[in-house]
């Protein structure tokens, strides 16, 4: 009975001796010698990832085929933001954004289509409209404020 009872043992001690070893390996990922701080620090990069998705900016162009977007006011935080169009008309369109010295161009789609520009933006005003044909000076334009 003996040999069985240091088995168990020996197993019994080395799962202790492990678990607490894997860890304080986490603790040492997330930096610095609070593994408290590392876990808070991560958390804050999985919320700025969030907060990338989030600065989506969507437009939709009018399914009736009428020359105007379904928002013509806009509204951001600085950094990166991607202003997507989707086109549900048979009008082709695209988004184009100007301003601060700043000229971006998504690409013409058709119906179904979905256009989209991506762009590091600085506080300031910004104008979004659609570059195919007239489109802009019909109105199919907007204001972005970023600040």
């Amino acid at each position: 009975m003996r040999p069985r009872s240091l088995s168990l043992v020996t197993t019994l001690v080395a799962c202790l001796l492990l678990a607490p070893g894997c860890g304080d390996d986490s603790n040492d990922e997330g930096g610095g010698g609070s593994g408290g701080g590392g876990g808070t620090a991560y958390g804050g990069k999985k919320e700025s990832a969030g907060v990338v998705a989030a600065n989506q900016l969507r437009l939709t162009a009018d399914p009736g085929g009428a020359l105007k977007f379904d928002k013509t006011t806009l509204a951001t935080k600085p950094g990166k933001v991607t202003m997507v169009l989707d086109n549900p008309s048979s009008v082709p369109h695209a988004i184009e954004l100007e301003g601060e010295g700043l000229e971006e161009e998504g690409k013409t789609v058709g119906k179904g289509g979905v256009s989209k520009v991506t762009v590091d933006l600085k506080a300031g005003k910004y104008e979004y409209y659609c570059p195919v044909g007239n489109h802009k000076e019909a109105g199919m334009e907007g204001s972005l404020t970023v600040g």
